[in-house]
């Protein structure tokens, strides 16, 4: 069980329990976080909560961690499938983590670490357990990681029950022109992005900025960085709880990476750097560095190590058929594996100065699982680090016509072709979370590639 189950209360608790007691709060949101970055768990009234029913934590069924994004139960899943009989695992919250989020009337939410319940040990396959065992492994070797997200994202005048009733038609942007750091087009919208900002700033999700991005309707947040398990938590929950405060506010939004080829693709860019073992002294600048601005030896290999193996961690971060089709030349989104100073065209953008330099990584979109997503970049730095992984040189220039360099993927079978046959996957994750994430990635496809599609018929359907 989880270290927060000892016999000394976490303050959280003591807090929830006593914010309960005075009827601030009357309902707990336990949660985890499936393989697609949803949350999944259970709603806690205040008194059953009062009575210990989670002092053990919250039962779930383990198909949770093994399902499409139908929530069906395909084949291929080792740790979870008709044999097992579906049994339960433990969702152990994490104190940490708790939030009074003000968009739900009396309402607290905890993030939870999945648990077997007879051995006590956390789930592998599990993406917290994932990047938390690359967090470890960067403390086993001297370093904390600090990051930070962006999240682009599309508000719809058309809601999701709209969408579904039109045959998930094309949805309207609430806009009608590109709107990229346009103050007036963003004040149409002004009345969601500001219930964003500050309601998740009251959340313990500190929003820096909101601004316009570069197509109707689509915006951006930034979330200020952190250590990078906290990272993910927020942007996980920034995630859920956006689409929460959209929905009950009467409006539409979407994180998806791609919802039309003619639009602007969204994206979820990281901002990451590497700092000492007590996360107090930022390692990625050495003033004696003869490294391009400045850039340690530490930093220029944990970027090579993200570089090379970007392409064979690809499903990690674009986890979905749709995920691909973000990446297109000229569209604001990279398709090449190259580096460059400030240069908006390439993978990997270095910015800042001094001990404020770090490494953008722009190729997840905002569809991207925040666990998953750090969890495969982190280990990758790492990995640059032990193998001694030089970048190679800066492209400066377009970056969109690089030739000689990794390309992304180009779709998803691609991207799992590429897993397969990585070596450094398995060195990173293991084998069994490499089968898993695997398996999940052929069930998406088959499923995609067993469809009918709209631009089936609109080919095919009178002239074949």
């Amino acid at each position: 069980m989880s270290k927060d189950h000892g016999h000394a209360k976490h303050p959280r608790l003591e807090e929830l329990e006593a914010q309960v007691r005075d009827g601030q709060i009357d309902t707990l949101i336990v949660a985890i976080t499936d393989m697609q970055g949803r949350l999944m768990g259970k709603r806690v009234q205040a008194q059953a909560f009062l009575n210990g029913v989670i002092d053990h934590g919250a039962h779930f069924c383990t198909y949770l961690l093994g399902t499409d994004m139908e929530m069906n139960t395909p084949e291929g899943f080792r740790l979870m499938n008709w044999e097992t009989g579906y049994g339960d695992w433990i969702a152990s919250p994490v104190w940490d983590t708790l939030r009074v989020v003000p968009w739900l009337e009396k309402t607290a939410l905890v993030l939870s670490d999945t648990i077997d319940e007879a051995t006590h040990t956390e789930i592998p396959v599990s993406p917290r357990t994932m990047l938390k065992r690359q967090v470890a492994a960067a403390a086993d070797a001297g370093y904390v990681i600090k990051a930070g997200s962006e999240f682009e994202y599309y508000v719809l005048r058309t809601s999701w029950e709209d969408q579904h009733r039109s045959g998930w038609a094309v949805p309207e942007p609430f806009g009608t022109y590109n709107e990229d750091y346009h103050l007036l087009q963003a004040t149409k919208a002004e009345p969601l992005h500001r219930l964003l900002r500050n309601q998740m700033t009251e959340a313990r999700i500190p929003i820096e900025f909101s601004k316009g991005e570069a197509a109707p309707g689509q915006h951006e947040v930034n979330i200020r960085y952190d250590e990078v398990l906290e990272s993910a938590d927020r942007s996980v929950i920034f995630k859920h709880g956006a689409k929460e405060i959209a929905y009950l506010n009467g409006w539409g939004i979407t994180f998806m990476a791609k919802p039309d080829h003619r639009w602007t693709g969204s994206s979820g860019h990281l901002h990451m750097s590497i700092w000492n073992d007590d996360g107090s002294k930022s390692l990625t600048h050495d003033p004696k560095s003869d490294g391009p601005y400045g850039m340690s030896t530490t930093m220029a290999q944990f970027m090579g190590g993200m570089m090379q193996l970007a392409r064979e961690l690809a499903i990690f971060f674009a986890p979905n058929v749709n995920s691909y089709k973000r990446f297109a030349a000229l569209s604001w989104a990279p398709v090449n594996v190259v580096w460059g100073r400030d240069n908006r065209t390439t993978g990997f953008r270095v910015v800042g100065n001094g001990p404020a330099l770090h490494v953008e990584c722009r190729f997840p979109g905002g569809d991207m699982n925040a666990y998953l997503t750090y969890a495969a970049f982190v280990g990758a730095g790492l990995y640059g680090i032990r193998h001694k992984v030089a970048p190679p040189a800066e492209y400066k220039g377009n970056g969109y016509v690089a030739t000689g360099c990794d390309r992304m993927p180009r779709a998803l079978w691609e991207a799992t072709q590429a897993l397969e046959r990585s070596e450094a996957a398995v060195e990173i994750f293991g084998q069994d979370v490499v089968d898993h994430y695997l398996n999940a990635a052929r069930v998406e496809q088959n499923t995609y590639d067993s469809v009918v599609h709209p631009w089936d018929r609109e080919r095919y359907l009178e002239r074949s």
